[in-house]
């Protein structure tokens, strides 16, 4: 009875009143013991608040039934069919939606309630799938941004296909911990460029320059990448490369140089069409006639092959744990520069400007190491002049933190 007596003063009171008794009423129906009866008429009041001309009163059912698992779910979905801002309550935290529910309104929602869907813990890759067909550049960063939520691969790449444009969209990708590495430096060649073609919108370089920077930048993520990642995203990242006309003799020659042969391997077995084992097995050839056959094969000019050749002998010296320091390692392309000083003929000049390069690329990076490891010494100096007994203090500190 007490239902029909709400229905009864519904059609009458003001919409602020209406709406904090449709909370009451809510409230009520979660949390209270209702006979069989009173629980069905107070569902049906319920549903039929949903037409009620004020939004006050739909906005209030949805906060009280936003995070309730009980809510019918008849209800719950007039609800997400309303406007945005009553929507979204429900969309972020509903359990009574299904996946298919979730799939539905994202397909048909605004900018706010995919982004409420985004937000949602625990989504299944089937609502991320449909998130990254639709969804508009801010719930794509929210998605990204969920830790919670299952990804798949496609999806991601979908939503760089969509949306790789957007600098927010790009961000958000390159901090998930879970980006597929060829995934990772599709990004990082698409931010080179776009930073080359500002350069040189700009005036500040020349189109050339600018071209060959994002080119070089490139290329050190690249093997950066494949060293730091594991030994099965090389081909993902070369596969990236070679989609994207990148994968350059240069590049190759960089990993080499790098002490991270893991790119320069891949990419001789995608350009020579052999399996990796046998690449491997060619290129560390300790006779060296392995490399030359394998270089052929993969059809690679014939004016580097020296320093291709000088950068493998070099690295077959080199211990396997010390390898890859990071960066090119000025030790091999010093061998290199000598193998390649004395040579003749066309594209020498190309190839020791390219060297020269790298070098001077190394040398910057040296330089830019030692004055950080300068300036730390600087500071420790001034704190132990301010406070002679600050190293003991971080000496104990030490030991604590050790026991």
């Amino acid at each position: 009875m007490i239902v029909r007596r709400f229905l009864l003063w519904a059609r009458t009171a003001p919409a602020e009143a209406r709406a904090q008794g449709a909370a009451a009423l809510a409230g009520a129906y979660l949390r209270s013991a209702m006979s069989p009866e009173d629980r069905r008429e107070a569902e049906t009041a319920l549903i039929a608040l949903v037409d009620d001309p004020s939004p006050l009163v739909r906005r209030a059912l949805a906060e009280e039934l936003a995070a309730a698992p009980q809510a019918p779910r008849n209800l719950v979905l007039g609800l997400i069919a309303e406007q945005s801002d009553v929507a979204a309550l429900l969309l972020a935290q509903s359990p009574v939606l299904t996946e298919a529910d979730l799939v539905d309104a994202a397909a048909i929602g605004d900018d706010l309630a995919q982004r409420a869907i985004a937000q949602r813990p625990w989504l299944s890759p089937g609502i991320c799938a449909a998130l990254a067909e639709v969804g508009c550049e801010e719930a794509l960063v929210a998605l990204l941004a969920n830790p919670t939520a299952e990804i798949p691969d496609f999806s991601l790449e979908r939503i760089f296909e969509r949306e790789g444009e957007a600098g927010a969209v790009r961000e958000a990708m390159l901090v998930r911990d879970d980006l597929p590495a060829g995934l990772r430096q599709a990004i990082a060649a698409k931010v080179s460029d776009a930073l080359a073609a500002f350069v040189a919108g700009c005036g500040w370089l020349t189109e050339e320059r600018s071209a060959r920077l994002a080119r070089e930048s490139t290329e050190r993520v690249a093997v950066a990448l494949a060293a730091g990642s594991e030994a099965s995203d090389a081909p993902a990242i070369v596969d990236c490369l070679r989609e994207n006309g990148r994968l350059t003799p240069g590049v190759i020659l960089r990993s080499l140089l790098s002490g991270e042969p893991a790119l320069a391997e891949s990419a001789f077995a995608a350009l020579s069409d052999l399996p990796l084992q046998r690449v491997r097995a060619l290129l560390w050839d300790r006779r060296g006639a392995g490399l030359k056959a394998l270089y052929r094969k993969a059809t690679m000019p014939e004016a580097l092959l020296p320093a291709f050749a000088a950068a493998v002998a070099a690295l077959k010296e080199v211990a396997p744990g010390h390898r890859g320091a990071g960066g090119i390692d000025r030790d091999l392309l010093a061998q290199v520069l000598i193998a390649c000083e004395g040579l003749e003929g066309p594209g020498v000049n190309a190839l020791m400007a390219l060297l020269r390069r790298l070098d001077a690329e190394a040398a910057r990076d040296e330089a830019r190491a030692l004055a950080d490891s300068l300036a730390d010494d600087a500071a420790l100096a001034l704190l132990v002049e301010a406070d002679p007994n600050f190293l003991i203090e971080l000496d104990l500190g030490d030991l604590r933190d050790a026991a």
